[in-house]
């Protein structure tokens, strides 16, 4: 399949994240998309509705309209079989089949290739990178995994380099090779490296493999910007060309200083050759200080942008959805949605909320969401992951997959995080969650956590806590 062949592309699931952002990329390349997923839940659902791209609310092969000839398959394991009466049509009916993955990788073969990957800060930084080239007129394609505050498309194909996300998730159950694995890579931008996805990979060396053989792959010739941290110096003589460090802290590579943090964050970039760049960002917690860097190190070492065209893009640069949004407009008890996806997430969350709302009692509305956190064997993240908040309130564990893994209860969990010293209690409605939240004095911060769709409280709760403390 090439741009200049228009097809007619059906995504099944496309209100995953990835899938999204691949019917947008090839919208944007001239192919006529459309698609369906019976698990669609907001951001994404909404937001593909305003994008005007249809999608169906069922699993129905009448939704194989006679035109379609390609059909995306979704990472989902039930997707993937008879129940699934749009496999079943597909399969019958002999149509092109493939994953986003493999789409992505096939239609990028030829672009020049930058891939973020890590275990945190990728979305963050695959769309500030994109945001930024945009901002100084160059016209990038990208792939990113999270819906952009400032309501910017999650993908496009562009006619300058090419920006994909890397996921060290599985392909599927049959493939069980990282995504990221499928792209190929000119440049490489990596973020983190911490044990995650705990259900395909039950250990810390199974975790890091791919990512060794990630840097494996590199060419010589590339740019490769590393985040300097003990894990990734470990596996960084994998990679062919010495890599480019950056941090929070001074180094050898690019770092930041005189960090001042408020609505607007201010700080001092410092290239490795000693040359500095002041920079203030809309964006909060340290952690996104961090990932700023990353970016700059990343677009400075290759001259994509001048220092002037950074600067103002990162000035005006509103992050990503589920990171730190606040929802609520005139409560004096903010309201705000985190992504809470893995411990590292969940915490820089965390930090970023007492770091910027310092002595003020911090509630967390959690959901164990992913498989990881409720996954036995991530059990200890419960003993650290809440320290200093003033308590949580915990929405059931879903129970999709459950079998195929060591699955915690909800009372496993209210009960180690009470354990560990912080007040927990459950909540499986969202008017049990507003009746815990009763005795708020309006001098708390509210804190929605989680990368599900939390009972639909980041819908309703924003409204409810403006009516009782706006003014």
């Amino acid at each position: 399949m090439t741009t200049d062949t228009p097809r007619h592309i059906h995504f099944i699931g496309i209100a995953g994240a990835g899938m999204s952002a691949t019917a947008l990329m090839m919208r944007d390349a001239g192919h006529v998309i459309g698609g369906s997923d019976e698990e669609a839940f907001p951001p994404i659902s909404t937001y593909l509705e305003t994008l005007g791209i249809p999608f169906r609310r069922t699993l129905a092969a009448e939704n194989i309209g006679p035109e379609i000839d390609l059909v995306v398959l979704g990472g989902s394991a039930k997707l993937h079989g008879e129940a699934n009466p749009e496999y079943v049509e597909t399969v019958a009916r002999g149509i092109e089949m493939t994953g986003f993955p493999q789409l992505i990788a096939e239609q990028t073969r030829d672009r020049d290739v930058t891939l973020v990957a890590g275990s945190f800060g990728k979305s963050s930084c695959t769309a500030l990178m994109a945001y930024i080239l945009r901002e100084a007129g160059k016209d990038p394609g990208y792939m990113i995994g999270a819906i952009p505050a400032g309501g910017g498309p999650t993908g496009a194909w562009g006619s300058g380099p090419m920006i994909l996300e890397g996921d060290e998730y599985i392909v599927s159950q049959a493939d069980r090779r990282s995504k990221f694995m499928l792209y190929d890579v000119d440049h490489l931008l990596l973020t983190s490296l911490v044990h995650d996805h705990l259900n395909v990979f039950p250990t810390y060396p199974e975790y890091e493999a791919p990512f060794r053989a990630l840097l494996a792959r590199v060419q010589p010739g590339a740019t490769v910007v590393l985040r300097d941290s003990p894990a990734l110096r470990a596996i960084a003589g994998d990679c062919a060309v010495s890599p480019v460090w950056y941090g929070t802290a001074p180094g050898e590579g690019w770092y930041c200083r005189d960090v001042v943090f408020g609505e607007t964050s201010s700080f001092t970039l410092v290239a490795p050759d000693g040359r500095t760049l002041d920079l203030q960002t809309q964006l909060l917690g340290a952690h996104n200080i961090e990932n700023v860097v990353g970016v700059a190190a990343f677009l400075l070492t290759r001259g994509l942008v001048t220092e002037g065209e950074l600067v103002s893009a990162v000035s005006s640069f509103q992050g990503i959805r589920r990171r730190l949004d606040r929802l609520t407009t005139t409560s004096k008890v903010p309201v705000i949605e985190g992504f809470g996806s893995s411990y590292e997430k969940a915490r820089s969350a965390i930090e970023a909320m007492i770091l910027h709302y310092p002595g003020r009692p911090l509630v967390v509305i959690f959901e164990p969401h992913t498989f990881s956190w409720r996954n036995r064997e991530g059990l200890t993240w419960y003993d650290t992951v809440f320290d200093d908040v003033a308590r949580v309130i915990v929405i059931p564990p879903p129970v999709h997959g459950a079998a195929s893994h060591s699955q915690l209860t909800h009372d496993d969990i209210l009960a180690r995080i009470n354990a560990a010293g912080v007040p927990a209690a459950g909540a499986a409605t969202p008017s049990e969650v507003e009746s815990q939240l009763t005795d708020l004095t309006g001098e708390e911060v509210v804190l929605l956590l989680s990368s599900g769709p939390l009972l639909g409280l980041p819908a309703s709760l924003p409204a409810l806590m403006d009516g009782r403390f706006g003014g």
